[in-house]
């Protein structure tokens, strides 16, 4: 297998050839390139990476700017936000134009690599305390969203299955593993899942399973 491309996006270079150096650790992993905001389009069409890391503050032009024009490509990356903020205001911003994940720059090496190999297996990352931070403001309010519950009482049995375990932040070859289906299935049931719901990318639907109680309910149950 060829490895992952990645792109890196940040407006300083310390920070790029940093996390470049890191991220290219990894026999499985190819950072072709860095820049910053205002390249970074152009350099996705020429690259074609797989995970682009993007800072969400630049100076040139903001992360969530760049993030909107990456996804609007023919064959979008998977993107995950760069912060040195685990409060930082642009979480739920970035999530809702498409973001896979939100990460912070002092995430420990291994924890980096790790994120990058998820994202490119169609998984999601939150750094833990961002994580809280967006289950605590999106879930958080004495119980299961009814209007969450509304929308997953779209879904399949199996679809229910697939949307807890995706909830849990599992990528398509872990859910796989788990309740033993191919990762073609997977990928047609996450797709599946994503129109029922109206969500736009897996942490929208991640959220929402938090909200409807499948996660906690399925994790209680076990």
């Amino acid at each position: 297998m060829p490895p992952t491309r990645v792109l890196i996006v940040d407006d300083e270079v310390l920070v790029r050839s940093g996390l470049g150096l890191i991220v290219g650790t990894a026999p499985d992993l190819e950072v072709v390139g860095g820049c910053s905001g205002g390249q970074a389009e152009q350099l996705a069409r020429e690259l074609a990476p797989r995970v682009v890391l993007l800072d969400v503050r630049m100076p040139d032009l903001d992360g969530i700017s760049v993030l909107r024009r990456l996804r609007a490509l023919p064959d979008p990356p998977a993107v995950a936000m760069l912060t040195t903020f685990d409060t930082d205001e642009h979480i739920g911003t970035a999530l809702r134009a498409g973001a896979a994940g939100f990460l912070l720059k002092d995430t420990a090496p291994e924890q980096l690599v790790h994120a990058v190999r998820v994202l490119a297996a169609g998984g999601s990352v939150l750094s833990p305390t961002v994580a809280r931070t967006v289950i605590s403001g999106y879930v958080e309010g004495g119980g299961p969203d009814t209007a969450a519950a509304d929308l997953t009482g779209r879904l399949t049995g199996r679809e229910l299955d697939v949307l807890a375990l995706l909830g849990e932040g599992l990528s398509n070859a872990e859910i796989a593993d788990r309740l033993f289906l191919g990762t073609g299935t997977v990928k047609d049931h996450i797709s599946a899942i994503l129109s029922k719901l109206g969500a736009a990318n897996r942490v929208q639907a991640a959220v929402i399973a938090h909200r409807a109680g499948l996660v906690r309910d399925r994790q209680d149950g076990e």
